[in-house]
This record gives C-alpha cells, sequence and structure tokens, in this order.
C-alpha cells in the first residue's frame, strides 16, 4: 500500500527481535491494562566478550547451529514523516502524526483523515487479520492526565472510523492511550514532538 502521496518514501531495513506481547480479547483501555505498546520494551546492552577466551571454543566434534535470522523489520516513512509503516514477519504496524488526523488538541478527525484510514482498514482486509490495536500517543506538553485523555480518544475516534470501514464483527480491537509515554522521537524539539504525537494501528500479518 502507498503511504503518502506527496512525499519520496525511504526504506529502511534492520535485523530485530520480535517483542511479542498478549492480546487480551475485547478493547482494553490504558486506565484498565497500563501494558506497554508492542516495540517499546528496552533491553539492556549486551555484556562484553573476550573473543580468546577457553570458554568460547567449540568442544571437539560440536559444530555451529545453521545461521537463523529471528526477524526482518522493513520501516517506510513519507518524506514529512506524516505516516509511517512498519513491516516484520509477524505484524503491520502503521503510525498516523496527529495533526494530519485532528486539529490541535482535538479528537475530532479533519476531513482528510478518513481517506489514510480507509487505506488502512484495506490492508487490514488484505492482510485478513482479526485482532486490530489502536493507540494513541501525546507529547510531553501538558499535564499528563490531560494526554491520556487525549490520546485516549483520539484512539476511539480512528476505531470508529476503521469498525465501520471493516464492518465486521469477526475483529478484536484494542484500544489504548498512552499520553507522552513511549516517545519514538526527542520531546525537546517541536519536530520530535509532532512524531511523538501520533495514532498507530497495529496488526499481525496474515499468512
Amino acid at each position: 500500500m502507498a503511504l503518502s502521496r506527496r512525499g519520496t518514501a525511504t526504506t529502511l531495513t534492520t535485523l530485530a527481535v520480535l517483542v511479542t506481547l498478549g492480546s487480551p480479547s475485547g478493547p482494553a483501555y490504558a486506565d484498565d491494562d497500563p501494558s506497554a505498546p508492542p516495540g517499546s520494551v528496552t533491553t539492556s546492552p549486551p555484556p562484553e566478550v573476550d573473543a580468546n577466551s577457553p570458554g568460547l571454543k567449540l568442544a571437539d566434534g560440536a559444530t555451529l547451529a545453521p545461521a537463523k535470522v529471528l526477524d526482518i523489520k522493513s520501516v517506510v516513512e513519507d518524506l514529512g514523516g506524516e505516516e509511517r509503516r512498519e513491516d516484520t514477519n509477524e505484524d503491520v504496524s502503521f503510525a498516523l502524526q496527529a495533526e494530519v488526523l485532528f486539529p490541535k488538541d482535538s479528537s475530532k478527525l479533519n476531513p482528510e483523515a478518513r481517506s489514510r484510514i480507509q487505506a488502512i482498514a484495506d490492508e487490514i482486509k488484505a492482510q485478513k487479520a482479526t485482532t486490530v490495536r489502536v493507540f494513541g500517543f501525546t507529547d510531553n506538553l501538558g499535564s499528563y492526565a490531560h494526554g491520556l485523555t487525549l490520546s485516549k480518544k483520539r484512539a476511539e475516534a480512528v476505531h470508529d472510523v476503521l469498525a465501520g470501514d471493516l464492518g465486521s464483527t469477526d475483529i478484536t480491537f484494542e484500544v489504548r492511550g498512552y499520553s507522552e509515554d513511549y516517545p519514538i522521537a526527542d520531546n525537546t524539539s517541536e519536530q520530535g514532538r509532532r512524531k511523538n504525537r501520533r495514532v498507530e494501528v497495529t496488526f499481525p500479518r496474515g499468512g
């Protein structure tokens, strides 16, 4: 699926270990279930390894296991960063900046938002997904409580359009708001805050 008609998409392919999170049935909200969104788990840096350590040598007759790629992540973002798509072996995730969906400090969708959400609904249909996560996020301006309410209302607004476009009762939605938690950019600049004000839609890949 094409992202934005206005920008040239760039693709970055990296290797990453997929963190799988449980998905409770039925809608879930941040005040009910504060679990972190997919991909937000951080890990410690790997320990230093002495390449000359005898413990690293294979025992007589031992062989190395075949090489294995744990997961491949493809990231496509339009030139302005308004829309971002991530594909892994397991999931598809879209992140839409709040400015392209809502007026400032509002959860009422812009007229142009429907076409962007419709494109995501078409991809959900193509992947035959039965579980869809819709998560809202804000920057760190204003109070945390206000951000929590706004991010949840924005996630709910996107969910309502998606549910109408999909028209299926076989899809389970998880809808949550996370306020300023789990930023993807630096909140000290407006450019970073703009990226953090977003709604993410994530669902499993088909087949």
